[in-house]
């Protein structure tokens, strides 16, 4: 039994349409409790804060009313970068004024030598440094420590991959998305992989972008050193599709040639 044109362009047409279920953000799944426009939604209570790591870079701040005594803390190289707006070219300004911390953990400031800070909150790292200066000098040093901003990395279906940095205290997952790029029209929104780090290892989560209950878990706000991979879909397999037209342009070209040997082999 011959199959008519009109059908199996239908056929083709229907495998290279995504469901806009795949493609929309923050939707309500059946599955869910729906969550209606205007509603409150509240955070996720967790108890997790960022967790000093190995490598990482903190800047570090002195304060105290004999400010000769502040400059003894800190690297000449680092208050001159500071001054004149030292990494603002493009590069990561921290990376030049920050303490970055060694494989063991250790954090090394001029006159205290090196103090472990690695596994504490950035809270418990600010007071253990401040107690360590204040163990020397009559005149009370205040301490201000904090990371060098949200650095986290992107791979996958991203329009921009790579290491980027959010300079805020808190971020969100659609703050990181929107600084690498609206996600390619193919990637598996319902299948994000969220991979942080935690004291002494690592753990991988899954994160549905189209699923608007993602605003009350606890993977809404990203984290230091927190890594986004995006998976394309099965379509892309079909060819190097990048987005539906050009899957459309693949399906008239499959017809065309459909067409072309139907003609060839009618009597």
């Amino acid at each position: 039994m011959k199959k008519s044109p009109f059908a199996i362009f239908i056929a083709l047409l229907m495998i290279s349409c995504v469901s806009n279920k795949r493609l929309n953000y923050l939707q309500n799944l059946p599955d869910d409790e729906p969550i209606e426009l205007d509603e409150f939604i509240p955070y996720a209570e967790i108890d997790y804060e960022y967790i000093l790591q190995p490598f990482d870079i903190v800047d570090i701040d002195f304060a105290s009313s004999d400010e000769e005594l502040t400059k003894v803390f800190e690297y000449q190289g680092a208050r001159n970068a500071r001054g004149g707006g030292g990494g603002n070219n493009g590069g990561d300004p921290f990376y030049f004024t920050g303490y970055s911390l060694d494989k063991d953990g250790m954090v090394r400031i001029p006159k205290l030598g090196r103090i472990k800070i690695a596994g504490l909150t950035e809270e418990e790292a600010r007071a253990k440094v401040e107690e360590e200066i204040n163990r020397y000098f009559k005149e009370e040093v205040y301490v201000r420590l904090r990371t060098g901003g949200i650095r986290f990395t992107t791979i996958g279906e991203f329009n921009s991959s790579g290491t980027k940095v959010i300079y805020k205290n808190r971020a969100t997952i659609f703050d990181a998305l929107a600084m690498a790029g609206e996600s390619d029209i193919l990637a598996k929104k319902n299948e994000l992989f969220l991979i942080r780090q935690y004291d002494g290892g690592t753990k991988i989560h899954q994160v549905n972008l189209n699923d608007r209950a993602l605003l009350a878990s606890p993977y809404y706000f990203i984290q230091p050193n927190d890594v986004l991979y995006l998976q394309p879909m099965s379509i892309r397999q079909v060819g190097d599709a990048n987005n539906i037209a050009t899957t459309l342009q693949l399906t008239i070209g499959l017809v065309t040639a459909v067409l072309f040997f139907v003609a060839l082999t009618k009597d």
